[in-house]
């Protein structure tokens, strides 16, 4: 079977717009005005879980394997960034000073800033981060920024197999079922479940959207009726909540509120619109994103890192808008640079896993 490079496309359209959102979103905080951060917004990642739907069967063996695949690629990532960070602070306290370190990590806003530097290994946190609980990378924190994805991810893929597997006569109940839940723990907001109850909710329903639209294409003439009806969602939203709401989506998306579902939904229906509408013939450069996704999800945090002692030197002397070009720009090709990298360390990695079970089961 031939592989759907439209698939791939969207993938790394999908990645490139989530460059640019943590380019805006943190080092972006120090120059790019509100309104542009929020339009970075508009493509954002649940267009990778209706791409997950659309690809995803209901074999579970197939499923859990490649899950397995990604926590064994996930665990090498952590375990390099873990000794990056701890080396980074022996080398500062070393050959600098603790004020020096601490001037550092100042760079990226007293939110972030440490306040636990020493030579001593923290190996809780990468007992934590293997566990998937996110605790702070100081030397790289937009990574655990923006790792929550992953544990949703790990979570929706599981229940949704599931349901394809055992339940696929009724897979509409089930995104019923996930609306009518993300609609209740909305119109009573004081029982909102903590943890990740809302965004499985949500996230889980756009699965199995993108699931139920595998191989089909939404019909040309109702493609202007449902971008019309994403654009009076968009007007009530404004006039229900008022024009302020523009500025609070990135906090309605954690969790998931009823303002960011809205504000999701053009890029969702952008997305499906174009699904087997949309030829890709040939690989190029955005379809090699897309096939290393997970790499270039991992490396983008570490770019995304990097470029703040770019942004702090420059934002007084240059126009935000041309600043914003250039951060993104070198964002972006530190991404393509750390992705291959790491895609060399994930290779080392799974060689030595290798090695080792020649050697145990021999």
């Amino acid at each position: 079977m031939n592989r759907d490079l439209y698939i791939d496309f969207a993938k790394g359209m999908a990645t490139l717009s989530i460059i640019f959102i943590h380019t805006a979103f943190w080092s972006g905080q120090f120059y790019i005005p509100a309104e542009v951060r929020v339009f970075s917004l508009v493509f954002d990642v649940a267009l990778f879980y209706a791409l997950s739907g659309i690809t995803s069967g209901a074999n579970i063996e197939k499923t859990f394997y490649r899950l397995l695949k990604l926590q064994i690629t996930y665990m090498i990532f952590v375990t390099l960034l873990f000794f990056l960070d701890y080396f980074f602070k022996v080398f500062g306290l070393s050959f600098f000073s603790m004020e020096w370190l601490q001037g550092f990590y100042s760079t990226f806003g007293s939110k972030y800033a440490t306040t636990d530097i020493s030579t001593t290994p923290q190996w809780q946190n990468l007992g934590n981060w293997y566990l998937h609980q996110y605790t702070n990378a100081d030397t790289f924190p937009v990574v655990m920024g923006s790792f929550w994805y992953l544990k949703v991810y790990f979570i929706l893929t599981v229940f949704g197999v599931l349901i394809l597997r055992f339940f696929p006569k009724h897979i509409n109940w089930f995104i019923g079922l996930c609306a009518v839940l993300t609609l209740l723990f909305n119109m009573v907001p004081e029982y909102y479940p903590t943890g990740q109850v809302g965004y499985i909710a949500f996230y889980l329903a756009v699965f199995l959207v993108g699931h139920k639209m595998r191989g089909k294409k939404i019909p040309k003439n109702i493609i202007p009726v449902l971008y019309a009806l994403v654009a009076c969602l968009l007007i009530g939203m404004f006039w229900y909540y008022g024009n302020d709401i523009f500025y609070k989506i990135n906090k309605n998306k954690f969790p998931p509120k009823i303002p960011y579902i809205i504000w999701a939904q053009f890029s969702l229906l952008t997305l499906f619109v174009l699904y087997n509408r949309l030829k890709i013939t040939k690989d190029n450069i955005i379809t090699y994103i897309g096939k290393n996704a997970i790499f270039f999800y991992f490396a983008q945090g570490i770019s995304s890192s990097l470029v703040y002692f770019l942004v702090v030197p420059l934002k007084e002397i240059m126009p935000w808008w041309i600043l914003m070009i250039i951060i993104y720009s070198i964002n972006i090709i530190l991404a393509f640079i750390i992705s291959a990298g790491l895609k060399k360390v994930d290779t080392l990695g799974w060689n030595i896993l290798e090695f080792l079970r020649r050697k145990t089961t021999s």
